[in-house]
């Protein structure tokens, strides 16, 4: 089922456009970078990785907020968000989500 991302401005109620993110899995205590985008106008990256290159293992995301926010014209005070998560079951779509304003950030396992 893959991964897929995406990125809400809860500040203004607006997805994030344009943000700059990658993924890396994790290989032998290694990370290696599998792919990366920039959000859509819908703050969307979909598939980020497809069914076919899914794999068990531990995957790490990077958003690039700080740049996010500096386009805005706004001070940041996480200059990136990096969440680590598992894989378990391939057959499943690994949804993250990231919620973000200047000074803070959530996520959660979307479906």
């Amino acid at each position: 089922m893959g991964i897929s991302t995406h990125i809400l401005n809860t500040a203004i109620g607006r997805p994030a456009t344009g943000v700059t993110v990658t993924i890396e899995r994790e290989t032998s205590d290694t990370w290696s970078e599998l792919t990366g985008g920039i959000t859509d106008e819908d703050g969307r990256i979909a598939p980020f990785v497809t069914d076919d290159e899914l794999a068990e293992g531990i995957y790490r995301i990077t958003f690039a907020t700080g740049a996010y926010f500096a386009e805005l014209g706004q001070e940041a005070f996480h200059p990136e968000v990096t969440i680590d998560f598992q894989v378990r079951d391939t057959d499943q779509h690994y949804h993250v989500p990231l919620l973000i304003t200047p000074w803070s950030y959530s996520t959660y396992r979307g479906s």
